[in-house]
């Protein structure tokens, strides 16, 4: 896929893509790059006017990929997109807010 696919790629300050380029830099590939998007919306977009294969987490295409408009590729181990929620404690907590967070450290401790 690397050397007969054009890709549509997050912009070089965004960690997925620091590992994509280390990826292709180990294999020795230039990547064909139709796109460099700062915004996971854009690349939505893009991804759905078939421009070029997209890394973006599958999460942003969810819908697609369950309609079958697109297609995932083989996941690579090393690279990973993580988000993050910060909070700040509020005078009056938002239930749901709090059920999710408690639910993310289960699965943290577990």
């Amino acid at each position: 896929l690397l050397t007969t696919h054009p890709f549509v790629l997050p912009t070089t300050d965004n960690t997925v893509r620091t590992a994509f380029d280390a990826m292709a830099s180990r294999l020795s590939v230039v990547p064909q790059v139709a796109a460099e998007v700062d915004d996971m919306a854009m690349m939505r977009l893009l991804a759905r006017e078939d421009i070029g294969l997209a890394l973006v987490a599958p999460i942003v295409v969810q819908d697609e990929l369950s309609s079958g408009r697109l297609l995932e590729a083989e996941e690579h181990p090393r690279i990973r997109e993580t988000f993050y929620a910060v909070t700040l404690r509020r005078r009056f907590p938002n239930p749901l807010v709090q059920e999710v967070l408690a639910g993310s450290a289960s699965v943290l401790n577990g």
